[in-house]
């Protein structure tokens, strides 16, 4: 999700709401481990049925609305509405969610034998808004489209895994060419040839940037006014650059080529620009159309939840989940005292997570995190604690470590965060960190940056602070999105946005993230990638804290609450209304 040479990186760079009203991904409330994933009433009983409008209630904007140049995971929330692609995430609540199926490909996608080249073939009955067939011609333009600079701002992936992507300059330019990497044998058949092994290509096949786009009705930067949809909904009108859009049935979507998406409403008008608080006293309050609502990228708050706690029938239209994310406390071993292992372990063993936890809003809203990799089995998840802290630190084993690495007295240090209201690298989250610390005889000093100058001088290698609170999410539930941008060594960059935050080069973990990559039994992957995570650990370059929780509410006459530990919220696909 992040822009670099391998694996993009926008949702570091956002807030989670914004992420999250894509679809999150980029990048983006739970369904596993026993817990409720809808926690709403209303979707777990009663008959669903077609009809009415559905209204959804969004702070961000749908801005730009082209599939080229949206930053979706699993293809997005609203625009998985319109833009088919040829896999998706499977729309079910918890783990299950977590998996990638076919969408309009026949399967998730044939490998040869290195994983170096992919396969798919179209299913039958795949029509437009106008009935005109969807083809793989049609595929393989607008996969081509995203790579003209004009449609610049989604996924980096095929860029650097496309042979000869890292040069193309799109359709625009190419004089018909096209990209020779993307084959096109016959209307239902379509091969991609990459660079290097790459056994979770199914999962960037749920990008936006592979729905079809048929050549003729291709009209550039204005092609998001009215994008041709191959999806069960239509845009019928576009205002202030996605700031209301207005959904209705395309009746040529035919619902047996797609087991995925449910389109119950007849209707759905999005509305955005709205203040946070308003939305969710919209949807409390439930009157009129807002009954019939619910938001994709607006969370309840700690005060909120409060209220809500002592209303039965709000509860009940809670849904709770989790999206792929960590929040950690990030080292640059390459400034002192933080190139000291023993530093990095004493202050890894003094973090207080109850303390950090209530920062970020309580319990309710985040979960205490010992390993970098999300606590979901799609994640590969392992679980570790090599510093163990307790619920409230170990001071004492920290001034142990501290007096081992020369700072019997103490030590003074700089913790750069963000001066943004985000309860994640914010100022009340350093505080926490500042007190805890200060119980091991670590004084803190807090540099707090407005947030773009914040991201700016985490992200650049030159300047990169010693100490520092960051966040990172996933583009897709697996272990590689979390652990290659990170500490990938080939992924240093040097002059632009690095987040390689320790600039850590270690052959042996360069060369296991290789091996990984090239396996498509992805349960095998995920075991991989957790032992992965477990030693790299042992290194001490970062200090997990806390893993969000997502809450939502939705309106009073909402069924078909569903919530994946894919995007942690609400799948507007499945929702009903009365």
């Amino acid at each position: 999700m992040f822009r670099h040479s391998h694996i993009s990186r926008r949702l570091a760079a956002v807030t989670v709401s914004l992420v999250l009203a894509g679809g999150a991904a980029a990048c983006g409330p739970k369904g596993s481990d026993g817990e409720s994933s809808g926690g709403a009433a209303s979707g777990a009983t009663g008959q669903q049925q077609k009809g009415g409008t559905l209204t959804v209630l969004n702070n961000e904007p749908q801005s730009d609305f082209d599939p080229a140049r949206l930053y979706t995971s699993g293809g997005g929330n609203v625009p998985s509405l319109v833009f088919r692609t040829l896999t998706t995430r499977n729309r079910e609540d918890g783990a299950a969610g977590a998996k990638v199926v076919p969408d309009l490909a026949t399967d998730t996608g044939k490998a040869n034998a290195d994983a170096t080249e992919w396969t798919y073939t179209l299913k039958d009955g795949l029509k437009y808004e106008d009935g005109t067939p969807i083809t793989t011609a049609d595929v393989k333009y607008g996969i081509e489209r995203s790579f003209a600079a004009e449609l610049s701002g989604g996924a980096p992936y095929l860029r650097d895994w496309l042979v000869g992507g890292d040069t193309y300059q799109g359709p625009y330019k190419d004089g018909g060419k096209g990209l020779d990497s993307i084959v096109v044998p016959d209307a239902k058949t379509i091969t991609f040839k990459l660079r290097k092994p790459e056994g979770e290509f199914p999962f960037v096949a749920t990008q936006t940037q592979f729905a079809p786009v048929p050549k003729a009705k291709d009209t550039g930067v204005k092609y998001e006014e009215h994008p041709i949809s191959s999806g069960p909904y239509k845009v019928v009108k576009n205002e202030n650059d996605g700031e209301r859009l207005t959904l209705e049935r395309n009746e040529n979507w035919d619902p047996k080529t797609d087991e995925e998406r449910k389109a119950y409403p007849d209707k759905i008008d999005v509305r955005s620009g709205l203040d946070s608080a308003v939305i969710n006293q919209r949807l409390s309050t439930s009157s009129g159309a807002d009954a019939a609502a619910i938001t994709t990228d607006t969370n309840l708050g700690p005060a909120e939840l409060a209220q809500i706690g002592a209303d039965k029938n709000l509860a009940a239209r809670v849904g709770t989940g989790h999206f792929g994310y960590i929040n950690y406390l990030a080292f640059n071993p390459k400034v002192a005292p933080f190139d000291n292992p023993k530093v990095r372990q004493a202050i890894s063993y003094a973090i207080n997570r109850t303390s950090v936890i209530n920062a970020a809003g309580g319990s309710a809203l985040a979960e205490p995190a010992t390993t970098f990799l999300p606590e979901r089995e799609a994640f590969g998840h392992a679980a570790y604690d090599h510093f163990p802290a307790g619920r409230t630190g170990d001071p004492a084993k920290a001034k142990q470590l501290l007096a081992e690495a020369g700072f019997k007295d103490g030590l003074t240090i700089t913790l750069t965060h963000s001066t943004a209201q985000n309860r994640q690298t914010s100022p009340e989250v350093a505080t926490a960190v500042q007190q805890a610390l200060a119980a091991a005889g670590i004084t803190v000093k807090l540099e707090g940056l407005e947030n773009n100058a914040f991201n700016e001088k985490r992200w650049d290698v030159k300047n990169t602070p010693g100490f520092f609170l960051s966040r990172w999410g996933a583009d897709w539930p697996s272990g590689a999105p979390f652990l290659a941008p990170i500490f990938d060594g080939r992924q240093i960059v040097k002059d632009g946005s690095n987040y390689n935050h320790a600039q850590l080069d270690d052959p042996a973990v360069n060369t296991e993230i290789d091996e990984i990559a090239k396996l498509t039994d992805l349960a095998a992957a995920g075991k991989r990638w957790g032992a992965l995570d477990k030693k790299i650990g042992e290194q001490a370059l970062d200090v997990p804290l806390f893993h969000p929780v997502y809450k939502r509410l939705v309106g009073k006459d909402v069924k078909g609450v569903v919530i994946s530990d894919w995007t942690g919220v609400l799948d507007i696909s499945q929702v009903s209304v009365k």
